[in-house]
């Protein structure tokens, strides 16, 4: 019989630990790669694919601090490397232009999102590492618990369809940035994008947490359900 939620809840968070570890994703993977960019961009007029380049050396020294501390490489730093590459790559094709630019724009989120639909083929999807990064303090003995959740067919089941949401969206939300970029005023556009863009993860990121309270007590209540049963056959 399959199995749907675990018996034992996660182990107790370290909060120095989860502090400090998100200390350093943020600043490694977030802040530092934007500063860099933006004071390379502006006050030394590198070109953007030179400086994003540059920047995504942030994300590979996480990486290493992350590999040298907690023995595992962070999946997250990972994926913001690639992200970091795409933009680059993305920034390198084709010409420059306002319009051209926000094309490229709407092409990286939109490899995103084939990103997370192509880990649906991969033996754990994307949203599996994002949900260790949010949901642990990167400790062994919490990423232990998540990774052992990998067991239950219900836990499989929600992080696949995170991701397939995930990346149907962005997808989704690429494609009709792009027809707008055509449609509308390049100065009405540039102010649409960034609304898009951060409105799309606003919502995705409200939606993530509602289904995964929703899946949790599912599989909790179908747990005592079974519990409940086999007391009683017991009986």
């Amino acid at each position: 019989m399959s199995v749907t939620a675990p018996s034992a809840g996660p182990p107790a968070r370290s909060g120095k630990a989860a502090a400090l570890g998100w200390l350093l994703t943020i600043g490694l993977n977030v802040v530092a790669p934007i500063v860099t960019y933006n004071t390379l961009t502006e006050d030394h007029g590198w070109s953007e694919f030179s400086a994003l380049l540059l920047s995504s050396a942030w994300p590979v020294l996480d990486t290493a601090v992350m590999a040298a501390w907690r023995r595992k490489v962070d999946e997250f730093a990972v994926v913001t490397l690639v992200f970091l590459v795409i933009t680059a790559v993305v920034s390198l094709v084709g010409a420059h232009t306002a319009r051209a630019l926000l094309v490229k724009d709407s092409g990286v989120t939109g490899l995103f999102g084939l990103l997370c639909l192509g880990t649906l083929l991969a033996p754990r999807p994307l949203m599996f590492y994002f949900g260790r990064k949010f949901a642990t303090d990167s400790t062994p003995e919490s990423t232990a618990w998540w990774n052992g959740m990998w067991q239950y067919e219900g836990f499989r089941s929600t992080m696949r369809t995170m991701t397939l949401v995930w990346g149907v969206a962005y997808v989704a939300e690429a494609l009709t940035r792009i027809a707008l970029a055509y449609a509308l005023p390049t100065d009405t556009m540039v102010v649409v994008s960034p609304v898009m863009i951060y409105g799309v993860l606003a919502a995705l990121g409200v939606w993530t947490a509602w289904f995964g309270r929703r899946r949790a007590a599912e599989g909790a209540r179908r747990a005592a359900e079974a519990e409940a049963a086999a007391a009683a056959t017991a009986a």
